[in-house]
């Protein structure tokens, strides 16, 4: 691990040289997991597990008295530093003992009010250094999964998948969204998840028309949607997946959205290849389902990266900042979605692995759209 560690890190400097970065400090618990490993989670935004300061030639993981003892054991390439005022208190110091000028920021993770306590702190110290907003400094590595990588989601799939038809099995009418969800998040630990990527969405009847639906006390009845959202999390990787089913027999309605939905869904996987446009996959799903007349109730992405975080590079979306073109061994999902208000949703989502040859599904459930009553 050490060697993988170090390759990342080796990758890191080489684009701090070009942007004349002196060290960079690195916020974000999937990319601080990713260049250390170091796995210290931040509870909340304004809780930190702590950061790392990377430099030419220091390596420097700074966290509290909590995490000193499992920082040291995870992380032998870092000097780990335990502080006892506070990061930002505290590291103009340690940015002044390694001789940094210029100092990369994760803008998108440090708090305004964090930056202004860094930017006094050094100001009263009299330490003068240059703070400069990097973007996707470490994610342009991590949208690139490595065989490991890969293998280590491929778990995090089958933990998420090994039981779930078992638990369509148990569905019956007079079941909650909350009992529901409850029971799949159960099946996942069972099956050795460690935790879960997000919460479970179970969404019944005109519910599964809200995309990211809460769990509540509706009940489940024969012949309308039911859309499950769900993924885990295994040594530090995300999976995720979506199935919309119908228990009992589905109305003409469900059969005609879901055949949309699925036609959309294959028509993007099989345009995936190294080379291709991102921007170009979302279209084909989108134009299949605008073409059937529903192209206004498809409104978010078609699909995201999943890794270390659930949402990660690269976004498969008509709002991206920017064209993302495919390369081998990008993972993201594919998901597109009908949602009709007062009647329901549909939504399916696979995984896919970019391959040289084209693309991986990694995952092994069937979709299907009736359950036997």
């Amino acid at each position: 691990m050490d060697t993988v560690i170090s390759s990342r890190i080796e990758k890191l400097r080489q684009d701090m040289a070009i942007l004349k970065l002196d060290a960079f400090l690195v916020l974000i618990g999937e990319n601080r997991r990713y260049l250390s490993g170091y796995t210290g989670e931040d509870t909340q935004f304004d809780e930190s597990a702590g950061a790392l300061i990377i430099s030419r030639d220091h390596l420097i993981l700074a966290t509290d008295s909590r995490f000193a003892e499992q920082a040291k054991m995870e992380s032998p390439l870092f000097e780990v530093l335990c502080y006892q005022k506070g990061l930002m208190k505290e590291l103009p110091q340690i940015l002044k003992r390694i001789h940094v000028r210029r100092l990369g920021i994760e803008g998108a993770r440090m708090s305004y009010s964090q930056f202004v306590k860094l930017r006094d702190e050094l100001k009263m110290q009299q330490i003068s250094i240059d703070m400069q907003d990097t973007v996707h400094m470490v994610e342009r590595q991590r949208i690139i999964k490595s065989d490991d990588e890969i293998n280590a989601i491929k778990k995090a799939v089958a933990a998420a998948e090994s039981d779930f038809n078992q638990f369509l099995q148990e569905l019956r009418p007079g079941m909650t969204e909350h009992q529901a969800a409850w029971r799949l998040e159960q099946k996942m630990r069972d099956a050795g998840a460690d935790a879960l990527s997000f919460p479970v969405i179970s969404a019944f009847g005109k519910n599964s028309a809200l995309p990211h639906a809460i769990p509540g006390n509706t009940l489940l009845k024969k012949g309308i949607p039911l859309l499950f959202d769900w993924g885990a999390r295994l040594n530090g990787y995300c999976s995720d997946m979506t199935r919309t089913v119908c228990l009992g027999t589905p109305d003409a309605q469900f059969d005609k959205i879901f055949t949309i939905v699925y036609d959309a869904q294959q028509k993007a996987i099989e345009s995936i290849r190294p080379g291709a446009s991102s921007k170009q996959i979302d279209a084909l799903a989108r134009d299949h389902i605008h073409a059937k007349g529903y192209g206004d109730f498809f409104g978010h992405g078609l699909g995201h990266g999943v890794g270390l975080a659930i949402h990660e590079p690269p976004s498969i979306s008509p709002l991206a900042e920017k064209d993302i073109i495919l390369a081998e061994n990008m993972v993201f999902t594919v998901e597109p979605g009908i949602y009709l208000p007062e009647w329901g949703g549909v939504r399916l989502e696979n995984m896919v692995v970019v391959r040289s040859g084209g693309r991986e599904v990694l995952n092994q459930l069937e979709i299907q759209i009736q359950l036997m009553e």
